[in-house]
């Protein structure tokens, strides 16, 4: 089964945590503190695999986790690192976020992006000596992992795709020049899904991509066919399959040439300006000749070519027209989409939560969710912390009255006499 768009869960590692620790060699008079920090936490990375071509094993897998940093030891040991986690995709994927942000934009084989980083570990005891605090009870707890619902969606890279109304030969073609082996029946719609295959009798080898069928409309959804429009944008040149049908008349498959043109204007003017050759199928039905013929006198620009893909009639010399086409036009460097770099968030607000409960929110929310809450002496870091970054000034700049509750993470303090007190337990 072929899948091409599919969100999943990533989660990347915590780091571990920082180990409260002191010397107690023989012979080592006050030792002071050793506690090692906490490893990394893994990232969770996405690497191109050339092999793949659809997205179908995320469909049954849908959350994915890297490794957790190990906590820090004694006499300064370091905890050990998270491993990453690296995750499969095939070339063409691009990752988005919930807000439909771009991740990345994967191509090449090998090619890797970090869409979750892992938390840091936090810093041992070690840290928090200083000249008035000789015996810190205090550590760090590892940073959270980054973590959300990220959205997979699958350009095929080929290097001709292959445009039409349905049933007019598309999955034929693919079928007599490669390995590919799609669905092919008499009625419309018989191809669901993109097909891709390799041509390798004519020259160098190139892939050709077979989408479903287009319908009027397409261009806005309409069959599905923004989708499969969307497989198109990376290929190097198009072949336009009309159908020579004597079952429609001369003007109906005039219509039909120019419904498909339309479509890729309108979804893509870049799309619509991509080299085209014009491919007459079903040559072998009787009649054919006369309506191909009355075909090229409207037209103008494109050649046509006509062929026969159940007879292979005209099939060798369209390849080789290719071979020559993708010669003249060398593959650019794809098109990639616009990566969103975020920003690191600076600085801290006062948001009122009620009138007796206020939090902070901002880059201090980091260092709270670092602190081993609980711990008196990591609460009363915590606090100096707040106090060094300016937040009492900002709590009184913000109204906040007497015995409010201030919430920063999971921990709350109480302001009271224009300072920040630590509360056992948190306010309502």
């Amino acid at each position: 089964m072929f899948v091409d768009e599919v969100t999943i869960y990533v989660e990347a590692g915590r780091g571990g945590n920082g180990a409260v620790a002191f010397r107690r060699e023989k012979y080592v008079p006050a030792g002071g503190p050793s506690g090692g920090d906490g490893g990394r936490g893994g990232d969770v990375i996405f690497e191109v695999d050339a092999g793949l071509n659809t997205l179908m094993d995320f469909r049954h897998q849908r959350h994915f986790r890297a490794q957790d940093g190990q906590p820090g030891g004694q006499n300064q040991r370091h905890g050990k690192d998270g491993e990453d986690l690296i995750v499969k995709v095939p070339p063409g994927t691009v990752v988005t976020n919930e807000a439909g942000e771009v991740l990345a934009d994967l191509i090449y084989p090998g090619e890797t992006a970090i869409i979750a980083h892992g938390g840091r570990g936090g810093r041992g005891n070690v840290h928090f000596r200083s000249s008035t605090h000789r015996v810190p009870k205090v550590a760090e707890r590892g940073e959270p992992g980054e973590a959300g619902w990220v959205r997979l969606e699958l350009n095929l890279l080929a290097d001709v795709g292959l445009v039409g109304l349905p049933n007019a030969g598309k999955s034929t073609l693919i079928s007599v020049v490669s390995a590919a082996r799609p669905k092919i029946a008499d009625y419309p719609f018989t191809t669901l899904v993109p097909n891709l295959g390799v041509v390798s009798q004519y020259g160098a080898p190139f892939v050709i991509a077979d989408v479903p069928g287009l319908i009027e409309g397409a261009h806005q959804g309409t069959g599905l066919g923004d989708t499969f429009l969307r497989h198109l944008k990376r290929t190097r040149i198009l072949l336009h399959l009309v159908a020579m049908d004597p079952m429609y008349p001369e003007d109906e498959i005039w219509h039909h040439y120019q419904v498909i043109q339309e479509e890729l204007r309108l979804f893509s003017p870049r799309l619509a300006e991509k080299p085209m050759l014009v491919v007459a199928t079903k040559m072998d039905i009787p009649g054919a000749g006369d309506l191909v013929r009355a075909f090229r006198d409207r037209l103008e620009g494109p050649d046509v070519v006509p062929i026969s893909a159940v007879t292979g009639e005209g099939v060798p010399s369209l390849m080789w027209r290719v071979r020559h086409m993708l010669d003249q036009y060398p593959a650019p460097p794809p098109e990639r989409r616009e990566i969103i770099e975020r920003p690191a968030v600076r600085g801290f607000q006062v948001v009122f939560e009620s009138p007796s409960v206020v939090r902070l929110v901002g880059d201090v929310e980091r260092r709270a969710q670092m602190t081993l809450w609980g711990n008196v002496d990591a609460e009363n870091y915590f606090r100096e912390y707040l106090r060094r970054r300016g937040v009492v000034e900002a709590l009184k700049r913000a109204g906040v009255a007497e015995n409010t509750a201030v919430r920063v993470g999971e921990g709350a303090f109480v302001f009271r006499g224009g300072n920040l007190d630590c509360v056992e337990t948190e306010y309502p």
